[in-house]
């Protein structure tokens, strides 16, 4: 018997209310959850898109009007190779904490999954230890 047909047999019992309602209110979270994710990576998305857009668009604009003007935009090799390092370890630094960050991220979800299986195995502990002392209890019939 699932736990919806369990909590329908016992409707008045004050557990099996709890339950339902818990229940409501977790599936609830679950068809939220997907909506949120997506909402957000739609976000990030659109963000990092209408940066890009910004820069392109100044670059743009000041290469213009720089060649117009006639100034000269050439730029030394050694500020260039300076420029190229900055920005190949500007990305090296983005890639690193990216990893740890996801790093983080899986440490934290296998945390929780632990948790939870102790969690489970914790009330099978105590289910066991309260059937123990409820049979020592209770009076046999015979």
């Amino acid at each position: 018997m699932s736990k919806s047909e369990t909590t329908k047999v016992n409707s008045k019992d004050i557990f099996s209310i709890y339950q339902e309602n818990v229940d409501k209110m977790f599936n609830g979270v679950r068809q939220s959850v997907p909506k949120y994710h997506q909402s957000i990576t739609n976000v990030q998305q659109e963000y990092l898109q209408a940066f890009e857009n910004m820069i392109d668009s100044s670059i743009t604009l000041q290469k213009e009007f720089v060649v117009k003007a006639g100034i000269v935009s050439d730029v030394p090799s050694a500020s260039l190779k300076v420029i190229d390092d900055t920005t190949e370890e500007i990305v090296k630094a983005s890639s690193i904490q990216n990893q740890v960050l996801l790093a983080s991220i899986d440490a934290t979800q296998q945390n929780i999954k632990t948790f939870n299986d102790n969690a489970k195995s914790f009330v099978e502990l105590n289910k066991n230890i309260l059937q123990s002392w409820i049979s020592v209890f209770t009076t046999k019939n015979n």
